[in-house]
């Protein structure tokens, strides 16, 4: 990882146009839905099925994907620890900036250790920050591994693969438990709605 520096001799300048403004334009509040779980637990498939449940109702959402990211923004960076605590540092500030733009930002990455998303829920006015524990056991994503990722950690070829070798620190108090047990399947569509329905509930579907 590329060492950061902090930068010096700048100053925020305010728009005229605030988040209340853009709120109103988009008829929604702006806030970050963070997708937490193991690989294979869904997390990708329930984002993508909470964003088209979210567009069918007419309100504007981004997903950012812990994979897709990687791709662009966060290319230059590992699986290492401080790698992957830099990875959801990034992705929790672009997520901070979509729910200041109005926008209902859907975050979907493992995210392992909870004082990492504690520092995203942290940038976000209270209540702003909606974090979602997609609770699968672990054999269950294990006989799932839809990446092959599991069969290679268990070979010894993926090193501190979460799960396998790397512990994955479940939330202690998140906002949705969304569980799996390993014959109860509940569809991508009807997890999206519980999160629809809490959305609803706390107001976020309007201005």
């Amino acid at each position: 990882m590329s060492t950061v520096r902090k930068s010096t001799n700048i100053v925020w300048h305010k728009s005229s146009v605030e988040k209340f403004d853009r709120q109103e334009l988009l008829q929604q509040k702006g806030c970050v839905i963070w997708i937490t779980g193991l690989s294979g637990s869904g997390k990708s498939t329930l984002a993508c099925a909470l964003s088209r449940g979210l567009h069918s109702r007419g309100k504007l959402t981004y997903i950012l994907d812990g994979d897709n990211v990687r791709h662009g923004l966060n290319s230059d960076l590992s699986f290492k620890v401080e790698d992957r605590a830099e990875n959801i540092r990034r992705i929790g500030e672009v997520a901070k900036l979509f729910a200041d733009a109005g926008i209902i930002c859907i975050a979907s990455l493992i995210s392992p250790y909870r004082k990492d998303r504690d520092a995203c829920r942290a940038l976000l006015p209270e209540g702003d920050f909606i974090e979602v524990f997609l609770d699968v056991p672990l054999q269950v994503c294990e006989a799932r591994d839809p990446k092959g990722l599991y069969k290679l950690a268990r070979c010894g070829k993926i090193k501190g693969f979460t799960g396998i070798d790397d512990p994955y620190e479940p939330p202690l108090n998140c906002e949705i438990v969304l569980q799996q047990k390993g014959g109860d399947c509940v569809s991508p569509s009807d997890m999206a709605e519980k999160v629809i329905s809490y959305l609803e509930e706390k107001g976020y579907l309007q201005a």
